[in-house]
Order: structure tokens, then C-alpha cells, then sequence
């Protein structure tokens, strides 16, 4: 064998033996990089997923706030409705009151308190009281309970108040005081009451 061959031999096993080490370098930086990679890629959908679950939570949290926003303003507009249908029941009650105090059973009504408030008295001293609106009834009413009446300056819009001064006791058969109560009590049903 000649330098020549022995030569090129050399330089042949040396080049196979440079190749073998260079792809086992290449292999070793391709498997750190795979797991750097790796590593990188899990960091980064951890924090993708982190990030995801934070907007998840502030969408909701924003829903929330917007969800209890438009329930309070139904709520107040449930609360202004009910007040305004409120107000025109006691105004159309107002009116039916106004009517019914025209008819003769409204009269009758009037004469069955001052008769009730008679009783209670017991034939104790008493002033009974008709309302200003009803003062064309008084003698009416005098005459069918054998009572003195006096017309009230206060307007309690129908019905007696009767005083019994001895015993300090009012009786109170006065629209008005039944009618604010009423509306001060009156509460819408079925729904969700707002006032």
C-alpha cells in the first residue's frame, strides 16, 4: 500500500469518524433544542390558558355587573310603574268614592254609623261629626237618628268621626284615614314589589 493510499485511508476513516461525531453533536443540539422547545411550548399554552381563564373571569365578572345593573333599573322602573298605577287606582277610587257618596246607600251608611256610634256611647254626652261635603244630609240624618250633628271644618271626605269627650275617646268611621292607610298598606301582588 502506498503514503498515497494509506493517506487517503486515513483521511477517510478520519472524515468517517469527524461525521460520526459532528451527527452525534447534531443529534445531542437537536435533542436540547426539542426540549427547550418543548419546555417553551408548555410555558407558553400555561400562560395562554392563565391568560384565557383571566379574560373568562373578567367577562363574567363584567356580565355580572352589567346583568345586576339592568336588574336594578328594571326593578326602579318596576317600582316607578307600580307607584304611577298606584296613583291613578286611588285617583279612580277617589272617583268612585265621589260617586257613591250621590247614592242613597251611601246615606243609609251614614245613618248606620251615627246609629253605631250612639250605642257605643251609651247615652253619654257626644259630638258627632258629618263631613262639610255631606252638610245637605245633616238634617236628613238628624231626623232619621234623632242625633245633633255638627258639620267638621276638616274635610275627611266621608263617613262620622264621633268624640266622646268624657271617656277621651274618638270614634273614627272618616274615609280618609281608611283610604291613606289603604293606599299606604296597598302592595301590587304577583310580581316582585317594589316600593
Amino acid at each position: 500500500m502506498t503514503i498515497e493510499e494509506k493517506i487517503s485511508r486515513l483521511q477517510a476513516a478520519a472524515m468517517e469518524e469527524a461525521r460520526a461525531e459532528g451527527n452525534a453533536i447534531i443529534r445531542q443540539h437537536e435533542e436540547a433544542l426539542e426540549g427547550v422547545f418543548e419546555q417553551h411550548r408548555k410555558e407558553v399554552v400555561r400562560q395562554v390558558q392563565t391568560r384565557v381563564h383571566a379574560e373568562e373571569v373578567n367577562a363574567r365578572q363584567q356580565l355580572n355587573m352589567a346583568m345586576s345593573k339592568a336588574q336594578l333599573e328594571l326593578k326602579r322602573e318596576l317600582g316607578r310603574t307600580q307607584q304611577k298605577l298606584k296613583t291613578q287606582l286611588f285617583e279612580e277610587v277617589g272617583k268612585l268614592l265621589e260617586e257613591y257618596m250621590k247614592t242613597e246607600a251611601y246615606t243609609h251608611l251614614l245613618v248606620e254609623y251615627i246609629e253605631q256610634a250612639a250605642r257605643y256611647a251609651d247615652g253619654e254626652a257626644m259630638t258627632i261629626y258629618i263631613n262639610p261635603t255631606d252638610e245637605e244630609k245633616k238634617e236628613y240624618l238628624e231626623e232619621h237618628t234623632g242625633m245633633q250633628l255638627t258639620v267638621s271644618k276638616e274635610d275627611f271626605i266621608g263617613g262620622v268621626r264621633a268624640v266622646i269627650r268624657e271617656r277621651n275617646i274618638l270614634i273614627d268611621r272618616a274615609f280618609k284615614g281608611a283610604l291613606e292607610e289603604e293606599q299606604r298598606s296597598f302592595v301590587f301582588k304577583g310580581g316582585a314589589g317594589v316600593e
